[in-house]
């Protein structure tokens, strides 16, 4: 096994274990989903005349819709993430992967490192000959390959 494929591999599982962790971190805002929806749904408790509900519910609704919102967002990353890993594993998508590893970036300090090494690790000429590679393969088995592409 050479270099390149030594470290799409290692890549391949730590782009599976990053995905893991970025989905149970974006587990936490269903504190504020739970907490939001209780505002949004609780009877009435209050007897004074001059207080009303709707606050209340308008802030529960703002906790529901922003945790919702980054849980989805997180999920999806995740999801993303680990697709990401096992595409590096197999030799395809290589755009995704690139654009995967830059989005990564962001995600500090796990993410960037695994950023910035996928990134350098795909910009080598033999790696990108090796998913031209497996991406003429699967076209030729397709039969959707041809000599004028």
């Amino acid at each position: 096994m050479n270099q390149d494929e030594e470290h799409l591999r290692l890549l391949s599982i730590f782009h599976y274990v990053v995905g893991g962790i970025t989905a149970l971190c974006a587990c936490f805002p269903l504190i504020h989903l739970v907490i939001g929806l209780a505002l949004v749904f609780a009877p009435e408790t209050r007897s004074s005349p001059e207080h009303s509900p709707v606050p209340d519910r308008l802030v529960g609704l703002f906790f529901t819709l922003f945790a919702a919102a980054l849980i989805i967002l997180g999920w999806a990353f995740a999801i993303a993430t680990a697709y990401a890993g096992r595409c590096l594993a197999r030799r395809e998508h290589y755009t995704f992967c690139l654009v995967v590893a830059a989005v990564s970036c962001l995600n500090t300090p796990i993410g960037t490192v695994l950023g910035v090494f996928t990134i350098i690790v795909l910009m080598r000429p033999s790696v990108k000959e090796m998913f031209a590679a497996n991406q003429r393969a699967s076209s030729e088995a397709d039969g959707t390959w041809s000599s004028s592409t």
